[in-house]
């Protein structure tokens, strides 16, 4: 668990893969930052979502380090059948673009982030309720939360 910093130069609103690989990449840059997050770490690891991760994306997550799970357990995808009135469609990816789509799990993907940010040392608040930005100073903005005693 780390400690919750009182300021921060980024503030994240959002600890799903999105907000979680834009906190890496910042750390990775040497940019603190801190994620709140309206569930629970739980909540967000255990909702089922899709698993289509474009190549430009799969190609983030290897450059920064969070791939490599994703390749040994996700499968690449070089198309797809699209099927009307008994008539077949197939959209050649590869052979179209030169890449591919992977499918690993964005549960799995979640998985591997909260690690790699909890690895960072970057704080994540879950149950970050009533996040609403204060003060009138848009050069230096602060936020605020209702974060419940659940935060980690």
């Amino acid at each position: 668990m780390s400690e919750i910093p009182t300021r921060t130069r980024i503030v994240i609103i959002g600890g799903g893969p999105a907000g979680s690989l834009l906190a890496h990449l910042l750390h990775l840059r040497g940019i603190e930052s801190i994620i709140l997050e309206l569930r629970t770490r739980e909540h967000v690891l255990e909702r089922v979502r899709a698993g289509v991760i474009e190549h430009g994306s799969a190609d983030v997550l290897r450059e920064s380090g969070v791939g490599k799970r994703m390749d040994a357990e996700g499968f690449v995808h070089e198309g797809v059948n699209l099927a009307h009135a008994g008539e077949m469609l197939r959209i050649d990816f590869q052979g179209l673009t030169g890449k591919h789509v992977t499918i690993y799990g964005q549960t799995e993907l979640q998985r591997d982030l909260y690690d790699v940010i909890d690895s960072d040392g970057i704080p994540l608040i879950d149950e970050a309720e009533g996040v609403r930005v204060e003060g009138s100073n848009p050069t230096r903005p602060r936020f605020g939360s209702t974060a419940r005693a659940g935060s980690t």
